[in-house]
């Protein structure tokens, strides 16, 4: 085998194009190296540390803007595409940890590793925003979800978190399972696993021959069970109100909006890119799951007591309604994935902190009677709640209302290619919008109309959380009122993908799937 050398400024240009994910690791590494010497009174002090690693991750995400290009012989592409996921995951991993500081005192769980923990699993997911080779990007998702099933089960005395951690693992090494599978199939049917060579061999089958490989289709049919596991996209969903509702709050709000967000960047690569071509053949396969994923999510948030679980279903009908842009196939379509995914990481997350603080210690108030009067007791944090829920919602003036618009109108766009089918989508999805108003407006109604509740005991808003309420809250506002600059990053990130060879217009609309040939 023939060595391969690296040159010194070559070398350089990498670190640098990963310099989120080195950050992350580094922070990580640190975190678990002083816990032992710090006393445990004053651990609280790492989660300070863990989130002044996520503003240096931050940070060093203008480090890699500035040097874009690919890293380590192609395995990962920083480009605006990457970068927009980056920003997105950090902040959301920098508000759940700013979330957890005061939860893991009042539950007598503050430990290190579990900050390290949150770190690395964002850097996981930095990882998948990134990949353009798939064995790097199932690095990626192993990274994210390892440590993902250990925080789900960090309150060990709790046997609902310990119930979440052993369905969410046991499913989700199912899920990786048919995700490999799938690469094995890209590979045994292109010869590569590189992202962007398998879009030239796909294409260049499909140019001579007049029809896709079938192990091709069937490798992507796998690897959209593998991911659609972890978008919480129907039929595929079943774990996610268990595991939300059992894993720690804090938790749940990043499994709820980062991994979702890393995930779908990794979906984008492999069916915009390598899978362009067979855009109409993948088309019905996002638009029946959509349509299930909608309608399974919102009527199961109907008939939630438990805030939570409410939540937790309206994250699977929210993934539902990213879908329906995803079906766009055109550069317009990513562009409002990528806008709703800023704004739903900061309404989701900022939700699942305010259940985190009304739940109190050992999370015991978490059903709808449990916030009955807040609005009287603790009216800014019922302000912030609303203020979430009604962007959930879809209210106008908040980042969910303009992200189900764009959405919608890049749905729309493609209507040219798909005909009727995406006008139908885009009217199941404003269905299901009028559907999810109840169970949101219920809980509002419960903070201010309902009498309070005479055992509940007001407790102070922690600082930290103050802090991440803060951001959650104007973030959303700003995404609904001057939406002009985080658009355009959306859209210059969607334009930064490889879509479409020379001359090709979009997506063939008359696709022929190649019987399974001999093993070569």
């Amino acid at each position: 085998m023939t060595a391969v050398t690296i040159s010194l400024p070559e070398q350089i240009a990498n670190l640098r194009r990963i310099a989120p994910e080195i950050v992350l690791c580094i922070f990580g590494m640190i975190v678990m190296i002083v816990d032992p010497f710090v006393k445990p009174a004053s651990r609280r002090a790492l989660g300070w540390l863990a989130f002044a690693g996520t503003l240096v991750a931050l940070a060093s995400v203008h480090v890699a803007a500035a040097e874009m290009g690919f890293a380590y012989s192609r395995l990962i592409s920083t480009d605006n595409f990457s970068i927009f996921v980056h920003v997105i995951v950090i902040v959301a991993a920098g508000l759940a940890i700013l979330g957890s500081i005061d939860y893991l005192d009042r539950e007598g769980i503050q430990r290190g590793e579990y900050y390290a923990l949150v770190l690395f699993a964002t850097a996981g997911m930095g990882i998948l925003a990134g990949a353009n080779e798939l064995i790097t990007a199932f690095i990626g998702l192993e990274m994210s979800s390892i440590s993902s099933y250990i925080l789900c089960g960090f309150r060990r005395k709790a046997k609902e978190s310990n119930e979440a951690a052993m369905k969410y693992f046991l499913l989700g090494s199912f899920a990786t399972a048919f995700f490999l599978y799938g690469i094995a199939m890209i590979y045994g049917s292109t010869g590569t696993t590189f992202i962007d060579a398998a879009k030239a061999e796909l294409e260049r089958q499909l140019a001579a021959n007049g029809h896709f490989p079938a192990l091709a289709i069937l490798g992507l049919g796998l690897i959209f069970v593998g991911l659609g596991f972890k978008v919480v996209a129907a039929p595929f969903q079943v774990y996610a109100p268990d595991v939300y509702e059992g894993a720690p709050s804090p938790v749940t709000a990043l499994l709820a909006s980062a991994p979702k967000a890393a995930t779908f960047a990794l979906m984008i690569r492999i069916f915009y890119v390598s899978f362009h071509s067979a855009g109409d053949i993948w088309f019905w396969v996002i638009w029946i799951s959509a349509v299930l994923t909608m309608f399974i999510g919102n009527l199961g948030a109907l008939v939630q007591t438990n805030v939570k679980r409410m939540l937790a279903y309206s994250s699977i009908a929210h993934a539902g309604y990213i879908l329906v842009a995803f079906a766009a196939s055109t550069e317009l379509g990513i562009a409002a994935v990528l806008f709703y995914l800023a704004a739903y990481v900061l309404m989701k997350v900022g939700a699942f902190l305010v259940v985190t603080h009304v739940g109190q210690e050992g999370e015991k108030r978490l059903n709808l009677q449990d916030y009955a009067g807040l609005g009287m007791k603790q009216p800014a944090l019922a302000a912030c709640f609303s203020l979430f829920l009604l962007a959930l919602l879809g209210l106008p003036a908040t980042g969910g209302f303009l992200g189900k618009f764009f959405a919608f109108q890049g749905a729309l766009d493609s209507a040219r290619a798909h005909g009727g089918w995406v006008v139908a989508l885009v009217i199941i999805a404003a269905v299901n919008s009028v559907i999810g108003a109840y169970y949101y407006v219920r809980v509002i109604v419960a903070m201010y109309f309902w009498p309070q509740s005479s055992d509940y005991t007001p407790t102070r808003v922690a600082p930290a959380l103050v802090v991440a309420l803060f951001i959650a809250a104007i973030g959303t506002l700003y995404l609904g009122i001057v939406p002009g600059r985080v658009h355009s990053l959306a859209e210059s990130a969607a334009h930064s993908l490889p879509l479409q060879s020379a001359g090709s217009n979009g997506p063939s609309n008359a696709i022929v799937i190649a019987p399974p040939q001999n093993a070569r």
